[in-house]
């Protein structure tokens, strides 16, 4: 069915930045994981398969979801996020439906915001569609270029992007549903020519657009809910986030 649900969950990094060898995303937040939250995220909204990419000590991290019905696909080499959704490929080979795209280090996003996303595109049929957020200083971001209709037009780096680019805040927050066999086909398609040598997930996007596919977009309700966590103090700062709405 073209309108079932499924999820990807990135999960396969180490966190430097938090200074400690355990997996980012097996931090707590209220006394529950990261990757745990997301997982809860994705249910609710309806997804039933779940792979979770794993890279940094799998094995902890399987141990820590042993009971969270999912599959796990294993991302030897941190080669970038597409290559770590390349991973999931075979998993999903009977799957006709759309594929969500998570983050397990954002612990802020919102049941509501997502259901949002995903109704944005399935009442479009849209190709893709892409989270965004508004931010009052998007330094740092890539820069998203709208159409009329709310489509994608374009994503400019900010090392790309003239003195009006730079001017936009609206920005991509990392989080994506995609129709399956478009997402897996230009996955083939991504080339790792930048300066780190890795395959980019948002690199997909101006390839689809070259090629007519409709890219909506569907702004965050808060743009705080899109950040994650790279460092103790944001894990801090979202735990107290998470309070205030308690």
């Amino acid at each position: 069915m073209a309108n079932q649900l499924s999820a990807i969950i990135l999960a396969a990094g180490k966190g430097t930045r938090m200074k400690s060898d355990l997996p980012k995303v097996l931090h707590t937040v209220l006394g529950e994981t990261m990757i745990s939250r997301v997982i809860k995220q994705a249910r609710s909204c309806g997804c039933d398969k779940i792979v979770v990419v794993v890279g940094y000590q799998k094995e902890n991290v399987i141990d820590s979801l042993k009971d969270a019905q999912v599959d796990f696909a294993v991302q030897e080499e941190q080669l970038g996020t597409a290559h770590a959704v390349q991973q999931c490929e075979k998993y999903f080979d009977s799957f006709e439906g759309n594929i969500l795209i998570l983050s397990g280090d954002v612990p802020l996003l919102t049941n509501a915001t997502l259901k949002k996303l995903i109704s944005r595109h399935t009442e479009n049929q849209a190709d893709a569609t892409l989270l965004t957020a508004v931010f009052e200083n998007p330094h740092g971001y890539g820069r998203v270029i709208r159409n009329d209709d709310d489509t994608l037009q374009d994503i400019v780096e900010e090392k790309d992007a003239d003195d009006n680019i730079r001017k936009i805040n609206e920005i991509n927050s990392g989080i994506y549903v995609f129709k399956k066999d478009l997402l897996f086909s230009y996955l083939k398609l991504v080339d790792n020519k930048n300066s780190q040598g890795e395959y980019y997930l948002p690199d997909v996007l101006p390839l689809m657009v070259r090629d007519k596919h409709r890219i909506f977009l569907q702004v965050a309700d808060q743009a705080e809910e899109i950040q994650g966590v790279n460092t103790v103090e944001q894990l801090k700062l979202a735990e107290e986030k998470l309070m205030g709405l308690l």
